[in-house]
């Protein structure tokens, strides 16, 4: 008798096609698996890497010192000056972030519309990014805010930078003011500083005329960051350089004297050197004071200024 029969035969010839299908198509499978891996890890290697890289490191702006104004015997008419302010990282506040602005504004005054602001910013910003709950404060509230600080979870004093003009309206009209960059602006000038959080670019007289002069060129910090854009260290740093210095042919003490003179009435005055042509005073009366258009003006001053028959800022 036979070992297998017709049928089995038939079935065992069966059997090994599709033992050979199978088989090659899982041959070639693997194929397509290997040659692609061989593409990704050897042939790609470099092109990958670099991108890899790029995503672990981040190179961000570093905003430069704004460069000083100053008069004709070098006194400083518009500078820098050190701007205290508060910080809130919502990720190391304990609880609630608005619990935590709450208490500081137990300690420091924070109106209404500034406590919205600050909350749509904790909102619209990555759990781990500061966001600013106040500045410009005085030595005493900054004070009071590292006091309390162990009982203040998220929150981080800072020292930064501002706009100061030492002698207010007396050189409104001429130094002009700073404020933040508005959309239209950032349009305009591609230049990469106008998208920094908080900058503020020249809005009328020399600020506006030497904006770009004075603005300086920024800096680059190199960070090392993980998959969610949290920073982890810094690995290099590339210094700012200041804004430079623009000297006018105003005369400091001159310039104060036709202010004081001129006092509230709505008048002019020009004083010239006749030898050179050099504008040792040019005042308009009133004034405003330049310092509220950075720090923030209220409402109430702003209609003040804009309702006054005398035209302050015009």
């Amino acid at each position: 008798m036979p070992l297998f029969d017709r049928k089995d035969k038939s079935r065992y010839a069966t059997f090994s096609r599709r033992t050979l299908l199978a088989a090659g198509g899982m041959t070639g499978v693997f194929s397509l698996l290997a040659g692609r891996l061989y593409q990704l890890q050897i042939l790609g290697f470099d092109n990958f890497m670099m991108q890899a890289e790029d995503n672990r490191i981040s190179e961000r702006l570093v905003t430069p010192a704004r460069g000083r104004i100053l008069d004709r015997f070098g006194i400083e008419l518009a500078n820098d000056r050190r701007n205290y302010r508060v910080l809130l990282v919502p990720e190391q506040a304990q609880g609630s972030a608005a619990a935590s602005v709450d208490a500081v504004a137990r300690l420091v005054p924070i109106s209404p519309a500034q406590h919205e602001k600050i909350l749509r910013d904790i909102s619209e910003n990555r759990s781990f990014a500061p966001v600013v709950v106040a500045e410009n404060l005085s030595w005493d509230d900054f004070a009071r805010i590292n006091l309390h600080l162990p009982y203040l979870p998220g929150i981080q004093p800072d020292v930064g930078e501002t706009r100061a003009y030492p002698f207010g309206d007396a050189f409104a009209h001429v130094l002009g003011y700073v404020a933040a960059v508005n959309p239209e602006e950032k349009a305009e000038d591609k230049d990469p500083l106008l998208s920094q959080p908080g900058f503020r670019i020249g809005k009328r007289g020399i600020e506006k005329t030497f904006d770009k002069d004075i603005r300086g060129r920024p800096g680059i910090t190199r960070v090392e960051v993980n998959a969610h854009g949290r920073i982890i260290r810094e690995l290099s740093r590339e210094a700012a350089t200041p804004g430079a210095d623009i000297h006018l042919t105003i005369d400091r003490d001159l310039q104060q004297f036709v202010s004081t003179c001129l006092g509230t009435e709505s008048a002019a005055c020009v004083v010239m050197d006749t030898q050179n042509g050099d504008v040792l005073a040019l005042e308009s009366s009133p004034g405003f004071d330049p310092n509220l258009f950075n720090v923030g003006i209220s409402t109430a001053k702003w209609r003040e200024l804009t309702t006054n028959d005398h035209s302050p800022l015009m």
